[in-house]
């Protein structure tokens, strides 16, 4: 997920430096949402991974 963030964010990049704003912050929109999804899978799977840990 955090590869596809990087991918919208760089198309952003690549939209913006030819002045495609429209899709320039469209793509920096998803890259943003894909971002912070990464982050709150990766905190779930770190809290998941403790709580595991605890158990044994």
């Amino acid at each position: 997920m955090l590869y596809w963030a990087v991918v919208f964010f760089v198309l952003a990049i690549i939209a913006g430096v030819f002045g495609f704003g429209g899709i320039a912050s469209a793509s920096a929109g998803i890259a943003q949402i894909l971002f912070f999804v990464f982050l709150v899978l990766l905190a779930f799977a770190i809290i998941a991974r403790l709580l595991r840990g605890a158990s044994r």
